[in-house]
């Protein structure tokens, strides 16, 4: 059975005092009394900020609005709340009115990539499907700040359906991603209409959900969502835990139902300045996710979306973490650490490096220990040069789908069947001269 903090019940008194068991989990209930104002913030925690501090907290929700779930505020330690990781993702800061020369409205220009309202189309056989604008909180990290503070906006089925359209008619995508806002957000009827309406697309093979309900919202996940997301498979699901502190009991339920429910888990974490920036803090996390069927899936640096500059780590800090992870824990607990480059470059890998040297028949290596071996290339290797005539072809490529894309970027530098011999930028000067 459940127990319930002190500070849960003395907030949900606070809040409605009547039946404070059927109502604290009842997730339309947490949506009612999200917590929008700094007055009512205060009142609840029993914090008072002082009138200049105030002030610039106010002006900073003129432009980034407030909203936190009772379940998450109750999180909040009030002893220390300035050092508190809940409350630091959280609660506004006037730091998010400072915007640096680099940051960018849309830093990953999702809205560049978008065919049709909706829509962004950045990698070959997958799409970003965004469904919704609502959260059911306001993270200050979000890269997503321009649209999640439209905090009344849901897309009307005919803009749904637009997306949808562009799907159908686009076969090479395989993958489609729900995400927002919150997809979750969403009634189950209408979550339900949208699943089938794309599962019913040949071409389409797996629907991935991103959804932060887990960690700010837990009691979103009931059963009659289940009996819902059930009946869509194969769904995965990936959600957003960024700190041990967020894997509470109702969230550990969460993630039960969602994992009985036979939904592979998967866990997208941002490296945040004072709130995660540890490799203590970031290994208990992932043997956290784990215990309870979660992949850590990736370790995000923070993007360069207006007013982060407070949230961002240096690239190093996330070398260094991922150097106490990897060899030291299992690896199916290490995330990939990635950086989505800004202007639609996409997510970029970035991890220590192994191969110290190597020549034409030995690669150096070494392990997380400082280990330093050598690996003996094969002296006799047959290479396969691919020249996309699979009917001739020796390997056993005999699968059920025959569809073949020409490979763009490096791979398509690798590739035998192409004579392409370099990238080289549109904006080249030495180019130009040329002409």
């Amino acid at each position: 059975m459940e127990k319930y903090s002190k500070q849960q019940k003395e907030i949900a008194t606070m809040i409605d005092s009547d039946d404070f068991l059927d109502k604290w989990k009842d997730w339309n209930w947490q949506l009612k009394h999200s917590i929008r104002d700094i007055d009512t913030f205060e009142r609840l925690l029993g914090i008072n900020f002082e009138p200049p501090e105030k002030e610039k907290l106010k002006e900073t929700l003129e432009k980034f609005p407030l909203s936190i779930t009772p379940y998450y505020l109750s999180l909040i330690d009030s002893d220390d709340f300035r050092n508190d990781p809940i409350f630091l993702q959280s609660f506004p800061s006037p730091e998010e009115l400072i915007v640096s020369v680099d940051e960018l409205e849309d830093p990953l220009s999702e809205d560049t990539d978008s065919p049709v309202e909706g829509i962004t189309h950045r990698y070959p056989d997958r799409v970003l499907f965004h469904i919704s604008n609502v959260c059911s909180m306001y993270c200050r990290h979000c890269t997503r700040k321009r649209k999640v503070g439209d905090i009344d906006y849901i897309p009307e089925k005919e803009k749904i359906l637009e997306g949808i359209e562009y799907i159908r008619n686009t076969p090479q995508i395989r993958d489609v991603l729900l995400s927002g806002g919150d997809p979750l957000m969403l009634s189950d009827d209408f979550l339900d209409w949208i699943l089938t309406e794309i599962n019913s697309i040949p071409h389409v093979e797996v629907i991935r959900i991103g959804s932060r309900m887990p960690v700010v919202l837990p009691y979103r996940i009931t059963d009659e969502l289940m009996e819902v997301l059930k009946k869509h498979h194969p769904i995965w699901l990936n959600t957003h835990f960024n700190h041990p502190r967020e894997m509470t009991f109702s969230s550990r339920q969460a993630l039960k139902k969602l994992a009985d429910a036979g939904i592979p888990l998967g866990n997208q974490t941002v490296l945040l300045a004072g709130v995660n920036d540890c490799q203590r803090i970031i290994k208990k996390l992932v043997h956290k996710l784990v215990q309870n069927r979660v992949r850590p899936y990736y370790l995000y640096q923070c993007d360069l979306s207006e007013g982060l500059s407070h949230f961002r780590t240096p690239i190093g800090k996330g070398i260094e973490i991922m150097e106490n992870l990897i060899g030291h824990t299992s690896g199916f607990a290490v995330p990939t650490y990635v950086i989505d480059a800004p202007h639609g470059g996409g997510k970029i890998p970035v991890m220590p490096n192994y191969i110290i040297s190597w020549s034409t028949n030995r690669v150096i290596l070494r392990n997380y220990e400082g280990v330093i071996t050598s690996y003996k290339e094969p002296e006799s290797y047959n290479q396969i040069y691919c020249d996309r005539n699979c009917e001739k072809c020796d390997l056993q490529l005999k699968l059920d789908d025959a569809t073949e894309y020409k490979g763009i970027g490096i791979s398509k530098l690798l590739a035998d069947y192409d004579d392409t011999t370099s990238l080289v930028p549109e904006d080249n000067e030495r180019m130009e001269r040329r002409t």
